[in-house]
């Protein structure tokens, strides 16, 4: 199957990709709306395609409905199902010529897929009687139209499509549909950074290492040190592989960190199982073992490409794919700082290793002038300034970007104390990244450690909110940070920092006190939040708790509430509050509480300065009493 013939691509393409519909479905109902369209339509919905099919046999009026109007134009790829009474239709036809003049616009990137089910081009083309004859009744009266109708068939006709013959496999050319559709829309593709340099080998050779269309089961490990760029090359695998696998592809994200709690793994697993078979099918289940049940009776019965990042301990991998014979053609994409935990026991399939090598010396200095320069090479004054610090950065992505993003537009002098990485051992490298969190001011400081600590993996614009009323000048200093690549916004606003600086971070915060934790401005463990809020001294210092994910639920009494005078954030997960609260005068700001106890007894429980109430389940019962 060729690319569409009638593509168009332009800076602006973006504004006919925002609607309601993906693809839209030009078909004749009585030729195959139950049987060839509605196969078509079904997969495309499975795999997460949004589907305009036309639900009715007959049109009221003349010209075509504004629904339908809206639904061509909102969708990016257009599917015309020609059969033997299509051209008998007037409504197919104006939606086709519909179709075609938006295609051709200069402004949009559209494109056509046309299928031939049981007809041939020649057909189309009005040289046999098969649709010729159709057009000589159209002729009698819509004279007006006609023509637009001969030259969207003439231009459609001319591109390359699906032949779908009565002793053909109609699934067999749906999946081939439905691959090309995602393969076009992206659907499941990963965000990554623009400016990439030096990958396109390493995913040639971790494309050859998983040789998708071999029908055995592979694992590749993909292993190296923090910040070399590891998941890089695993997102961008990932979204040239993904096609082949139709709907059965999931990328699961930081499995490290979110592995630390029991409903960080549940969390991961009915993520992975959404993803291949659809909210629908996801059974509801609040267990590590009633997960892996599940995924043991879903993996083997699906080809699936899975991506397991940042794992570091045997057993996760157990708990997401479990020792199951996977189904033939499996791949599976792992990647870890640590070689040993790559021998699954009891998997079946065969296990293959990828060294994440260190950049070379060229790529790297290509790599620190984009971010130092903004071009490929750097300027005559500062080259030799440039060739001594990247030679001694190790090779690592991470901290090649970095530096050179605090390095952009500062003077020689400035560039020249920051030389002294020269001096630092190889394997030091990353903990001097640390220079660039010494460069923000205060207010941006308060911002990446609420990032590190909290906020990774957040909402953008949530966490303005509280960083605005905590007058951080939350714009200023989002743009800062990415900027000197400390962070990345990704896909839907939200905000990415990379594991490494998340470490830093919080070692940073873990300075502030190392023998009291009520003297830490921030604590992400729940179990340390815990032991903080039970004990009772008063912490003016604590601005950040997080007690989710802990199994058992606890209850904030209202003077241990009060003991925290400067608490701004608070990850509340599954517990509660208790008591009379109405000599608390809480500067809370931030709250996220997954399902609050129905019988939630807080009483005078203001929260006068709270900007973002997070709240999956809504479990308050009528009460005047209880704050908000």
């Amino acid at each position: 199957m060729a690319n569409s013939g009638i593509t168009n691509t332009t800076d602006n393409a973006a504004r006919a990709l925002g609607g309601e519909y993906q693809v839209f479905l030009n078909f004749r109902g009585t030729d195959t709306r139950h049987g060839f369209t509605d196969f078509l339509y079904n997969n495309l919905v499975d795999a997460g395609v949004r589907v305009f099919r036309d639900e009715d046999e007959l049109h009221i009026g003349e010209v075509i409905g504004e629904n339908l109007l809206r639904a061509i134009n909102s969708s990016k790829i257009y599917i015309p199902i020609f059969s033997k009474t299509y051209a008998s239709s007037k409504w197919c036809l104006r939606e086709l010529a519909h179709i075609v003049d938006n295609v051709s616009k200069l402004d949009v990137e559209k494109s056509i897929l046309p299928i031939f089910f049981n007809v041939e081009p020649e057909d189309v083309k009005l040289k046999t009687p098969l649709y010729n004859d159709a057009f000589l009744e159209h002729e009698k009266r819509f004279t007006e139209e006609v023509e637009a109708w001969k030259k969207a068939l003439a231009q459609v006709d001319e591109i390359k499509g699906w032949n779908v013959k009565k002793d053909q496999s109609q699934a067999k050319i749906v999946r081939s549909v439905v691959e090309k559709v995602l393969e076009m829309l992206e659907i499941k593709h990963k965000s990554v950074t623009e400016l990439l340099v030096g990958v396109h080998d390493r995913v040639k050779e971790l494309t050859n290492l998983l040789h998708v269309n071999h029908d055995d089961v592979r694992l590749v490990g993909i292993y190296g040190m923090g910040g070399i760029g590891k998941t890089t090359l695993a997102k961008l695998v990932f979204n040239q592989l993904s096609c082949h696998f139709g709907k059965c592809c999931s990328f699961l994200e930081n499995v490290r960190e979110n592995s630390l709690t029991e409903k960080g793994i549940v969390h991961l697993q009915k993520k992975l199982l959404f993803d291949i078979v659809g909210c629908g099918f996801v059974e509801k289940f609040k267990d590590i073992e009633k997960g892996m049940r599940s995924i043991g009776r879903t993996l083997p019965t699906k080809k699936v490409f899975l991506v397991l990042d940042d794992v570091d301990n045997k057993e996760h991998i157990k708990k997401l794919i479990g020792n199951f014979s996977l189904h033939s053609g499996s791949r599976i994409i792992i990647t870890t700082r640590n070689t040993t935990i790559l021998q699954v026991e009891g998997f079946k399939g065969e296990i293959l290793e990828y060294e994440m090598r260190k950049m070379d010396y060229g790529h790297a200095f290509q790599l620190f002038c984009q971010h130092a320069f903004g071009a490929n090479f750097a300027w005559d004054d500062f080259h030799r300034l440039s060739s001594d610090i990247v030679s001694h950065m190790g090779g690592l992505p991470l901290a090649i970007e970095v530096v050179g993003s605090l390095l952009k537009g500062k003077d020689k002098a400035f560039w020249k104390e920051t030389s002294r990485l020269r001096e630092i051992p190889e394997k030091e490298i990353l903990e001097k990244l640390r220079i660039s969190y010494d460069n923000l001011d205060e207010y941006q400081q308060q911002i990446f450690l609420d990032i590190a600590c909290f906020f990774s993996h957040e909402k953008k614009t949530d966490a303005i909110y509280m960083w605005a009323d905590c007058q951080l000048y939350p714009q200023r200093g989002i743009d800062v940070l990415t900027n000197q690549c400390l962070i990345k916004i990704g896909h839907n606003d939200v905000i990415w920092m990379h594991d490494q600086l998340i470490d830093m971070g919080r070692q940073i915060v873990r300075e502030e006190s190392s023998s009291d934790l009520g003297r830490q401005s921030r604590l992400w463990i729940a179990k340390e939040a815990l032991e903080i809020i039970k004990t009772e001294e008063r912490k003016d210092k604590v601005l950040a708790l997080d007690i989710n994910g802990l199994d058992y639920p606890i209850v904030i009494a209202n003077d241990e509430f009060e003991r925290l005078r400067n608490l701004r954030s608070l990850k509340l997960g599954s517990g509660t509050f208790a008591g009379d609260f109405v000599k608390c005068r809480s500067k809370l700001r931030w709250i996220s509480w997954h399902s609050p106890h129905p019988n939630f007894k807080a009483e005078n429980l203001y929260l006068d300065h709270l900007v973002v109430f997070k709240l999956d389940l809504n479990g308050f019962k009528d009460d005047s009493k209880h704050g908000t």
